[in-house]
């Protein structure tokens, strides 16, 4: 193999590298993604199926135009916080849910693990994280 080849294939690792290392393939600033969200990275979302759980689950507080209801659930096409996680934080996020008290909640109201649905899984929910990603301006 010449030098040049070489050179390329060194090149396309260390790319690879680099975009793992800064959250693999979803959206957001490109922030390094923590140990706990690590294990959502492999994960790719389907939005039109992340439309389905999210027509069925996240609209009650977010809205059926992901907008956001006053006093329930953010504006998830403008909201500067999501668009700048990496996917597999929002996952992580999701999964975790967010206390009325904690100190990025803005609402005031409780958000649920998995937005309250429990029998949303894992892929679910990447692929609601997957079409929240079409709605943002």
């Amino acid at each position: 193999m010449s030098k040049r080849g070489v050179s390329l294939i060194l090149l396309a690792a260390a790319a690879a590298l680099l975009i793992a290392a800064c959250g693999g393939s979803g959206s957001g600033s490109g922030a390094q993604v923590s140990a706990e969200a690590a294990k959502y990275a492999g994960l790719t979302g389907d939005p039109a199926k992340g439309k389905v759980s999210f027509d069925s689950t996240c609209v009650s507080c977010h809205g059926p135009d992901a907008k956001g209801i006053a006093g329930l659930g953010k504006d998830l096409t403008t909201s500067e916080w999501a668009k700048s996680q990496p996917d597999a934080e929002l996952i992580l996020f999701l999964t975790l849910g967010r206390p009325a008290g904690h100190e990025l909640n803005t609402t005031g109201v409780y958000m649920p693990p998995r937005g309250g649905n429990p029998a949303l899984k894992d892929q679910d929910l990447a692929d609601i994280v997957a079409y929240v990603r079409t709605l943002e301006k």
